[in-house]
């Protein structure tokens, strides 16, 4: 899967003259929004989210959507994958409590940890090794290990990734997470796991956080309960993790710098790339956002309210991000990326069941 390239987006446009504004693909994100919202209300068990990303990818490919997709729309698109994306992650943290975190007990954050730390070397180390491009490897490990499309959205940022690798590695995460709520509930009894130790085992290895919800509503509100916060044990690590990947970015490009020319300023290739700050702002709105919801201040319905935008406006990211794969590529890459998704899944599956075996 690619993105649509810089020069088909340049012939599009080509003979109006000008670039194209922002305001139809943002237009078109809210529809694309709107349309998500309604399939998830007819069909609850469809997340939200999930189908964002499904009609982002159907929209750039239908005859009627395409051109729009691919021309006047893109940079509107580019802004809701990028912008909207950061705001719905500082809005994530209203989701998470310090407090539900430590209720879980040491052994099940040990767990977590665990499951995330596998998950994330284990796939970055298969992803190398399959030769995938980019930063493919590092943003489907980050999806995978936290919480699928909100996850990648939050590193790319801060390693800045190529588009077409974070469109990638999203529709990856978003098809895996998507078979986990048809697979999972059927190994529900056969595993031997009775309604708690199933939802822990959905909240430690399905990716996304409505995925989540509708993996483990199957088994009832007792898994239901046990799901959400084992996920957002998960969530909580988004932080650090960002943080981590950004140190590593500034190294990685101190070392590479050209040395400066002879009039002592460095060479023109240094400038591209800033050193990304080693907490982004919007990883810190995240943290604050945690604060502000273990201090209890912020009523029900204010949560509700917050939960609701957030939701919003990550689909609107997603239908963007959606929006910019390209199917027909596939074949080039296609197999290989497959591979690292199931080997993935896999893993994050077997070491979540084994821990959840173990604590419970």
């Amino acid at each position: 899967m690619t993105l649509i390239s810089s020069r088909e987006r340049a012939r599009s446009s080509a003979g109006t003259g000008r670039t194209p504004g922002k305001l139809p693909g943002l237009a078109t994100a809210a529809a694309g929004v709107a349309l998500s919202w309604g399939v998830h209300w007819l069909v609850p068990a469809v997340p939200m989210l999930t189908m964002a990303v499904v009609l982002g990818i159907a929209a750039a490919h239908l005859p009627g959507a395409r051109a729009l997709v691919r021309g006047a729309g893109r940079p509107g698109l580019t802004l809701a994958g990028k912008r909207l994306m950061r705001v719905g992650v500082v809005l994530l943290g209203l989701k998470l409590s310090l407090d539900d975190v430590l209720g879980l007990g040491w052994a099940t954050v040990v767990m977590v940890l665990v499951t995330v730390v596998a998950t994330f070397f284990g796939t970055l180390w298969l992803g190398r090794r399959l030769g995938l491009r980019g930063d493919q490897p590092l943003l489907i490990a980050t999806g995978y290990s936290i919480c699928g499309a909100s996850a990648i959205g939050a590193v790319s940022e801060v390693s800045g990734s190529d588009e077409e690798d974070v469109a990638t590695s999203v529709a990856l995460v978003t098809l895996c997470g998507t078979l986990a709520i048809a697979v999972l509930p059927l190994l529900h009894h056969p595993l031997g796991l009775d309604d708690a130790q199933f939802g822990r085992w959905v909240g430690a290895g399905v990716h996304d956080v409505g995925q989540v919800v509708a993996t483990a509503q199957t088994a009832g509100p007792a898994a239901l309960g046990e799901a959400v916060l084992v996920k957002l044990m998960r969530v909580a690590l988004l932080a650090p993790l960002v943080a981590a990947v950004a140190v590593a970015v500034r190294r990685r490009r101190a070392y590479d710098a050209p040395p400066a020319t002879a009039g002592g300023t460095p060479d023109a290739g240094a400038a591209e790339g800033k050193r990304p700050a080693l907490v982004p702002l919007f990883v810190l709105g995240f943290l604050a956002m945690v604060v502000v919801r273990t201090t209890g201040w912020v009523p029900a319905a204010a949560l509700d309210g917050a939960q609701h935008v957030q939701e919003l406006l990550l689909a609107a990211a997603l239908f963007g991000l959606g929006s910019a794969v390209h199917l027909p590529s596939l074949v080039r890459t296609g197999g290989r990326v497959a591979a690292l998704g199931l080997c993935s899944w896999v893993v994050i599956a077997g070491v979540s069941y084994g821990g959840v075996l173990l604590t419970t």
